[in-house]
């Protein structure tokens, strides 16, 4: 591998102008492929489980139950929403929401059973429509709004919430990557004390974010891919991208500080860090790749698309990097008072950490448990509208259901019965059901049964007593599924199934965590493989993946002690009490396991290569670290502040992630890369870079180290440069 992207790097750097028009051939073919390719829907199914099952019944009898819809809510600050007024106000609006295109049905307020507030004071009413939840596009929700905003021109106060709200009021100006770019760019700056270095290194990586972000435009029907991974591989590729092209621009100017001319440091940097940047996008794109195996559709197809994200990054950095090099190379050389490499800071932190290798990873390790304590306590649940900004239409709409109608309200079970065709005493059984529900302590109330229009399935609305996220709720739900509803359709030919949001996440969650013990597997002993190919070691792979297990841990243990205990949360926007959603630690996991992976052979190829050159195995490690130290360090700082930038987002499951992974990356290079694996390797010895003899021969040879590329064959220095140089005016 080394050879070949040391070719490719040289060839690059040396016809810069042709390979830069090459590229922009390509970057427009794929932009027009892009922007001729259509949108996929997003598959929100979760195949097996019984919240699945209802859907379909409801898909198959009951198009509108399985359609997208919102909650309209309409108020008065004085008086009662069925005074004439407020009365025709609303129904205006909504006879305007009816005639909106994708409107199935649109419920009645004020019609019997309709849902008007015990206090006269407030109103509401459903929206269905035949669009599924996938196919959702903010011009509905934006629609929506019109419409029921209408009513206050009477004097009503109009709130909503639903998913064709959410994807109305969602953020569409890029904040977070803004904030993060920023930060990047004065990052890089300190670290190179160059503006061409920080340039080369920034459009690399937004060049390959754009690629990332082409490839899953043009990708997203053929493979389905979700809308929301876009955003992850924008989060993941930016911060991702700068670290990889740093590393290489870093290598750059440190073989030019030794002597090497443009051409043939670019083709060292491709055959070094180039390598190690190849062996850890691989491995993150296999840490999220492996998404697949937890079965949910969603959840494996933003694992893809991630690793669409990484990939494109990582070829930006071994193909559009080497050519900015070429295009910059006058003023990409280090000053003659700037040597780049070695830090003696990073020398001395290197002798402190392997002269006591013991103490320093006892003192690693009990930072990063301290951190995860928190975890131990964390809880799985369904983040709602009840965590949204107290602003926002869909926390209003939320307070102001649970005011009126109780915390169930927000997150009623939607129970699909499924009634053989021929049946005729489906009246009198569906009583049964109803009444059976209504008996069970903690529903608060219960419909009667909506026959479908083929009358082969009815639904049945229950509303439980406790809010959605609490965890009595699921209680409730088990005790449905497992008890009453089993014994309620005994000796009839009813299957009843209960679904709706709140049965769906519990569902989720059910089936990521039977999934987890695999997933976690595979993950690790792929990851694992492909370090024992690159250093063919047995033991480094498996140290790294227990530490990097304690700084996933200690994410855990972040995110539980800011959203779930409060601690801080005000700080970022968000409040206290929020359960952590069940998709973030898997997803979290994925990410994490393969980033922290990308500063594992970072440091590692270097202290590898130190030994490869005699090194003993202490004062490997120590010239290794004085050599990557600081770029790890700043290329931690550059992926942290990039993740913490997204906690702008005022969506509390972005925050999460932001907020997770950030400080998450931070403990894992301050604690983990720059103290505990230094010792741990210190510690080793020559057994470091040990593999067994039947390993050895099975396993590929993938080097990292780039130790027998030389120049190319009959081409002086000078010729070499003579394309970098200015030409002369005539």
């Amino acid at each position: 591998m080394s050879h070949f992207l040391a070719a490719l790097a040289r060839a690059l750097t040396h016809h810069w102008k042709r390979s830069l028009a090459v590229a922009i051939g390509a970057l427009i073919l794929l932009g027009i492929a892009a922007g001729t390719a259509g949108p996929a829907p997003d598959d929100y199914s979760a195949p097996g489980t019984e919240s699945q099952k209802a859907y379909d019944l409801f898909e198959a009898h009951s198009p509108a139950f399985a359609g997208a819809d919102a909650t309209l809510v309409f108020s008065v600050p004085k008086g009662k929403i069925t005074d004439p007024g407020p009365r025709r106000a609303v129904e205006s609006a909504l006879a305007d929401v009816k005639r909106l295109k994708g409107v199935a049905e649109v419920e009645d307020p004020f019609a019997p059973g309709g849902r008007v507030a015990p206090a006269g004071d407030l109103a509401a009413a459903d929206v269905r429509y035949t669009i599924e939840p996938g196919e959702v596009e903010k011009s509905d929700g934006e629609a929506l709004e019109e419409a029921a905003r209408t009513a206050e021109d009477a004097g009503v106060e109009v709130s909503m919430r639903g998913l064709v709200v959410d994807v109305a009021t969602s953020q569409t100006a890029p904040i977070g990557e803004l904030i993060g770019i920023a930060i990047a760019i004065v990052l890089l700056t300190l670290l190179f004390r160059s503006k061409a270095a920080m340039a080369a290194t920034l459009v690399s990586a937004l060049l390959g974010v754009a690629i990332g972000q082409m490839l899953l435009t043009a990708l997203a029907k053929p493979l389905g891919l979700p809308e929301f991974a876009g955003v992850i591989a924008v989060m993941l590729g930016l911060g991702a991208g700068i670290d990889y092209s740093l590393l290489i621009i870093g290598r750059f100017r440190e073989q030019v500080a030794s002597g090497d001319s443009v051409r043939d440091a670019s083709a060292k940097a491709a055959a070094t860090s180039g390598a190690a940047v190849v062996a850890a996008g691989v491995i993150v794109m296999i840490a999220i790749a492996g998404l697949l195996v937890v079965g949910i559709p969603m959840i494996g197809k933003l694992g893809i698309g991630a690793a669409i994200g990484i990939a494109a990054v990582v070829l930006s950095a071994i193909t559009i990097l080497p050519i900015m090099i070429g295009a910059l190379a006058r003023w990409l050389r280090p000053k003659k008072d700037h040597h780049t490499a070695a830090s003696a800071a990073f020398s001395r932190w290197g002798e402190r950490v392997t002269a006591r290798p013991w103490l320093s990873i006892a003192l690693g390790v009990l930072a990063l448990l301290v951190v995860s304590v928190p975890a131990l306590g964390m809880r799985l649940g369904l983040p709602d509208d009840g965590n949204q900004p107290t602003d926002r239409t869909q926390r209003i709409a939320y307070d102001k259901l649970s005011e009126a109608f109780g915390p169930g309200s927000n997150g009623p079970f939607l129970l699909a019965v499924d009634i053989p065709s021929g049946n005729r005493d489906a009246s009198a059984q569906l009583k049964k059901v109803q009444r059976a529900v209504a008996a069970t302590p903690g529903v608060a109330s219960v419909a009667p049964a909506i026959p479908s229009p083929d009358g082969e399935m009815a639904t049945i609305f229950a509303v439980p007593e406790t809010a959605p996220q609490e965890k009595k709720t699921s209680e409730l739900l088990d005790r449905l599924r497992e008890e009453v509803l089993p014994e309620a359709v005994a000796g009839t030919p009813l299957k009843v199934y209960v679904g709706g949001n709140t049965a769906s996440f519990e569902d989720f969650s059910d089936r990521v965590a039977s999934r987890l013990p695999l997933f976690i597997a595979v993950v690790i002993g792929l990851s694992a493989l492909l370090l024992m190919m690159a250093f063919r070691s047995l033991w480094i792979p498996l140290a790294s993946a227990v530490f990097n297990l304690l700084s996933i841990a200690a994410a855990y243990g972040i995110i539980t002690a800011v959203f779930q205990d409060g601690i801080g949360a005000s700080l970022i926007g968000a409040d206290g009490g929020v359960p952590i959603a069940s998709f973030v630690p898997v997803m979290m996991f994925a990410i994490l396991f393969g980033l922290s992976m990308d500063y594992n052979v970072f440091l590692l190829s270097r202290i590898h290569e130190a030994h490869h050159e005699g090194d003993a195995p202490r004062d490997s490690v120590i010239h290794g670290l004085s050599r990557i130290g600081k770029v790890v360090l700043f290329a931690g700082l550059i992926m942290a502040s990039v993740f913490l930038a997204f906690v702008s987002d005022d969506d509390v499951i972005s925050k999460m992630f932001g907020l997770g992974l950030g400080v998450a990356i931070l403990v894992d290079v301050l604690f983990v890369r720059l103290v505990i694996a230094p010792a741990v390797v210190t510690l080793l010895g020559e057994r470091a870079w040990w593999l067994p003899g039947p390993l050895d021969r099975v396993l590929p040879n993938v080097s990292l180290e780039g130790h027998l590329v030389e120049a190319a064959d009959g081409a002086p220095a000078a010729d070499a440069d003579a394309e970098e140089r200015p030409k002369a005016p005539a």
